[in-house]
């Protein structure tokens, strides 16, 4: 069974920074697809970006563009999430998922293994 586990969260001025931290306890971490979604109080979960398993394929929500950069290091077996220019509705748990198979995609049904998430909190 692979474990994913978060790091990184924590409460930050609206316009500062964070980076977050995924590290997976799975050989095959360089082959798989990786995503990161996010699920505010009382919404559902949502895709916030992911990278492929080759790093030639990174996707975003319109609502992060610009702002966050995922990226892996597989030497280390670890995920990140940077996250500038932060604003309150950025507020939400943050979990990184694996996909063993298939293209990068946005719909939760697509992954197979998460992590319990990271607490991200946005003051303004």
């Amino acid at each position: 069974q692979v474990q994913l586990v978060e790091s990184g969260g924590g409460l930050v001025q609206a316009g500062g920074s964070l980076r977050l931290s995924c590290v997976a306890s799975t050989r095959a971490f360089s082959t798989y697809t990786m995503g990161w979604f996010r699920q505010a109080p009382g919404k559902e979960r949502e895709f916030v970006g992911g990278l492929r398993w080759n790093n030639a394929t990174t996707l975003y929500s319109d609502s992060v563009k610009g702002r966050f950069t995922v990226s892996r290091d597989n030497a280390k077996n670890t995920l990140y999430l940077q996250m500038n220019s932060l604003k309150p509705e950025d507020t939400a748990l943050y979990y990184c998922a694996i996909r063993k198979l298939g293209l990068l995609g946005s719909r939760r049904s697509n992954y197979d293994y998460w992590g319990q998430g990271t607490q991200v909190t946005v003051s303004s």
